[in-house]
């Protein structure tokens, strides 16, 4: 049975740090690609950062509004992705997903997703 199961967020101020993990089980994650998405009140989900599946070095895909604060990594042996999330923002405030792709490559959108973690809340305020 594929599980994603999220951990890490939390409430911080704007400028600090946070790193979310994904833990999975039930597949081999080397083989697939695994999408962080996030939702805030009122707006669509959208996908902010992926890893590939493969061989190391593995691609990344950053949303513009995240690159050079967000960065996706994966540990195989222990089945984690993690996004670590520096300088956050208000904006930064949402629920974060993490979805195992139905395929090694990345995509960002929910369609090419075929299993979901519950959430977690990151809440960025002063």
């Amino acid at each position: 049975q594929v599980r994603l199961v999220e951990s890490g967020g939390g409430l911080v101020q704007p400028g600090k740090t946070l790193k979310l993990s994904c833990a999975t089980s039930g597949f081999a994650l080397a083989y697939y690609a695994i999408t962080w998405f996030r939702q805030a009140p009122g707006k669509p989900r959208e996908g902010i950062s992926c890893i590939s599946g493969g061989a190391d070095p593995t691609s990344t895909t950053y949303l513009e509004s995240v690159k050079g604060r967000f960065a996706i990594s994966r540990d195989i042996d222990k089945s984690t992705v993690y996004l670590q999330m520096n300088n956050l923002q208000p904006d930064d405030t949402a629920v974060y997903y993490c979805a195992k792709s139905r395929y090694f490559y990345c995509s960002d959108t929910s369609h090419d997703q075929d299993s979901w973690g519950l959430g977690t809340q990151v809440t960025v305020a002063s």
